[in-house]
């Protein structure tokens, strides 16, 4: 049962990580806040890291049965899905800049919130999108759908992983945001890229794998029918 909850967990933290960035994701809170006061980068990190992990809650455990009222078969969203993951990834990989997944999260952003307004935009767009963007949320719905073929038993168990690997990541938004002023000036951007690279190609291959499996499915629902 360890290693469902486990393999859940790797699955849906790769799959996250690169697309809720929260170094990249700091970075734009940063450009948001500007020289604040500590304690405002650390009530607001953590109603984010809050927010953010009730957020994909919500969506791990209804995304697939929204999919299911619009009668979207799960072999279907493995293979659409694992292509738009592969194509997020192959996204990634190809970025020039390190912080271009950072002005892109922030171009989703109307405008930069007063000061005294902050509070109003813990969710809209603190939360989403700059923290876990339209991505984020296919990935988790992908992710979700794929570990929904299962049994009952190991249905509940990868739930369980998905969502460890939702509060480890909000915790490091936590983290990152907290501390987002330190953090933008010792993080040389050419390491920042070189991490995000080698998550975006992990991200790349998860989106192979689950679209091979939802192509697997459809094909021997072909052949038996």
């Amino acid at each position: 049962m360890i290693l469902i909850v486990l393999n859940s967990f790797l699955i849906a933290f790769s799959a996250l990580l690169p697309l809720i960035n929260p170094v990249g994701s700091a970075l734009v809170f940063f450009g948001l806040i500007g020289n604040a006061p500590e304690t405002v980068y650390r009530h607001l990190a953590r109603r984010i890291a809050i927010n953010n992990i009730i957020f994909l809650a919500i969506i791990e455990l209804l995304g697939v049965t929204i999919l299911k009222f619009f009668g979207i078969s799960l072999p279907i969203v493995q293979f659409s899905g694992g292509m738009v993951l592969a194509a997020m990834g192959w996204s990634v990989l190809n970025e020039r800049d390190a912080r271009a997944t950072s002005r892109k999260k922030q171009e989703e952003t109307d405008q930069n919130p007063p000061e005294h307004d902050f509070e109003e935009k813990v969710f809209y767009p603190f939360t989403f999108p700059i923290t876990s963007g339209p991505g984020a949320l296919v990935a988790l719905i992908t992710v979700t759908a794929h570990n929904s073929s299962h049994t009952l038993t190991r249905n509940v168990l990868s739930h369980v992983g998905v969502f460890l690997a939702i509060v480890v990541l909000s915790l490091l938004v936590y983290f990152c945001y907290r501390y987002a002023p330190k953090i933008t000036g010792v993080i040389p951007p050419g390491t920042a890229h070189g991490i995000l690279r080698i998550v975006a190609f992990i991200l790349f291959c998860i989106g192979v794998q689950i679209s091979w499996n939802g192509l697997d499915a459809l094909i021997r629902e072909i052949m038996h029918s």
